[in-house]
């Protein structure tokens, strides 16, 4: 197949249907975090627009935590290993039973925390927060994991992507200059013997190209000066790309996301304008300015070089200080200002702001509005968990077998599903209603009835899995119970008939356990 230079003339037709989607992540930028998407020639001497509120970066860097501490939970993991129910079904029915399917278990949670040991090693929750700050204020950015392990993050004016009608990625091409010493020496020799080499400052354009073909498979060839670098080229399989394309919010017949600032942004500008009236103005009013009548009997240089305290000569009536009266016209604004920030309070999650200002705010309340408020990211995790997680999670195992530090596993039977997102947000809503109904219950029947009718180690372990709890050492075995309730049987005894029932206890207890045994 001749690609000599497919992707850089593929690059320079896709700009074109870009260009639009980079105008709007550019006015996000400038009323939230500007360096998140500079004008185009920016360097590090450019300078950059300062906002009039800091409303905007407060609400992207608190929503990014909150989606970080969501999608990758620190201690804890975010997907399972499951097993096709066909496949557990046939092991039980082969004389496995329980035990078999707790092995089972057991090995998957030995990988998944394997996997999560990965994570934690290579830090990748650092340039997963930079990636969530594009996605809320550009709604889209590209990450790469490289073989030799971390993330790296391509901003939105550094690649182009080509979807099919169901929005998967179909080719997907980056730009990047890359200095002449760090390519290899087959790389240099063939920019040196190229024509149509363009070097500039020591660097040169490198493009690379990822295209997914019809049955599945990922083709990467990397390209400078119009030819292919020796040795760039490769095949991966389905859904193990080392180039994962995210977007914020998804348009049906778009190749690009939207940001989630770009629903806000009239608020955005609104405050941005509304807060520029407000110091200007403050600023105005805050210059001290002294009038002298001009036909008065009071001397300005007089009163200019009198020190404090002074007696001179003069009338009252001559000297006035100027005022601007715009007391009632500020009070507006600024009450227009508190409307904005609390409707961007809960679209940012910024509680503080939400919750009302009152002397008896209690804990409920409190509660409640976080709760709705976290339910707004409900379509954002939808997302997130198909086109994030699940990708990283999929190419972080690959790298592992690939590795030898993980088994292989069949992938008709195994797969990962994702816990955290809507999924823990399902979770607590089944949590809550377990609760009110055992409340319910309970206020019907009473608490010392209660527990004949529920199964409170159950309960104890749905709630635990309702709040991503290891219960594991935590909670009392069935064994370790009638161990501890055997112990305090003999001591009972021992108080009431001394040790000779304690022995003949003892043997019994023993007796049943080699019966049992």
């Amino acid at each position: 197949m001749n690609t000599t230079g497919a992707a850089q003339g593929l690059y320079t037709k896709l700009c074109a249907d870009r260009d639009p989607y980079i105008r709007r992540a550019r006015d996000a930028s400038k009323l939230t975090i500007p360096t998140l998407m500079p004008e185009e020639g920016h360097n590090a001497s450019s300078k950059l627009p300062t906002p009039y509120q800091s409303v905007g970066a407060r609400g992207v860097n608190n929503l990014a935590s909150a989606l970080l501490l969501s999608l990758l939970p620190p201690n804890a993991p975010f997907f399972r290993l499951v097993v096709d129910n066909a496949a557990m079904t046939e092991l039980e029915s082969q004389g496995g039973g329980e035990d078999m399917k707790t092995q089972i278990e057991g090995a998957l949670s030995k990988i998944e925390r394997a996997v999560m040991s990965e994570i934690e090693t290579q830090a990748l929750r650092v340039q997963t927060f930079e990636a969530l700050r594009h996605l809320i204020v550009t709604g889209n950015v590209l990450l790469h994991l490289p073989e030799n392990g971390g993330i790296r993050v391509l901003h939105m004016d550094r690649y182009v992507v080509k979807r099919d009608p169901m929005g998967n990625p179909r080719k997907i091409i980056t730009r990047e200059s890359v200095s002449l010493e760090l390519l290899p020496k087959a790389a240099r020799e063939m920019i040196a013997t190229s024509a149509g080499a363009q070097t500039k400052d020591g660097t040169v354009d490198m493009y690379t190209c990822v295209e997914t073909r019809d049955d599945g498979k990922i083709e990467v060839f990397q390209e400078i000066s119009g030819g292919i670098v020796p040795g760039s080229q490769g095949t991966f399989e389905k859904d193990k790309s080392p180039y994962i394309v995210l977007r914020m919010n998804r348009t049906e017949g778009e190749d690009y996301g939207r940001g989630y600032v770009e629903q806000y942004i009239g608020d955005l500008a609104s405050l941005e304008s509304l807060m520029q009236s407000i110091v200007e103005a403050s600023a105005a009013a805050a210059k001290v300015l002294f009038l002298v009548a001009p036909n008065g009997v009071t001397r300005p240089r007089v009163l200019a070089e009198a020190p404090n305290g002074a007696i001179v000569e003069g009338s009252a009536g001559d000297v006035s200080v100027l005022q601007l009266n715009k007391a009632a016209d500020l009070n507006i604004a600024f009450q227009t200002v508190q409307t904005i920030q609390d409707r961007l309070s809960y679209a940012f999650l910024l509680t503080d702001n939400a919750i009302r200002n009152a002397e008896r705010v209690t804990a409920a309340e409190v509660r409640l509005v976080t709760q709705s408020i976290e339910r707004q990211l409900g379509g954002i995790y939808s997302v997130l968990s198909q086109e994030f997680q699940m990708p990283l999670v999929e190419r972080l195992m690959d790298q592992m077998q690939r590795d030898d530090r993980l088994p292989q596993l069949p992938d008709d039977l195994v797969r990962p599903a994702i816990i955290t997102g809507v999924e823990a947000l399902g979770r607590g809503n089944d949590l809550n209603k377990m609760d009110e109904f055992l409340v319910g219950v309970g206020q019907l029947l009473g608490p010392e009835v209660l527990g004949q009718f529920v199964n409170m180690r159950e309960y104890m372990d749905r709630r635990a899995m309702a709040l991503g709890i290891d219960t594991d050492g935590l909670i009392k075995s069935e064994e370790q119970i009638q161990q501890e309730q055997q112990q305090a049987q003999f001591l009972q005894a021992a108080q009431q008939f001394g040790p000779q029932v304690i022995d003949s206890l003892s043997k019994q207890g023993v007796e049943a356990m080699k019966q049992g045994a």
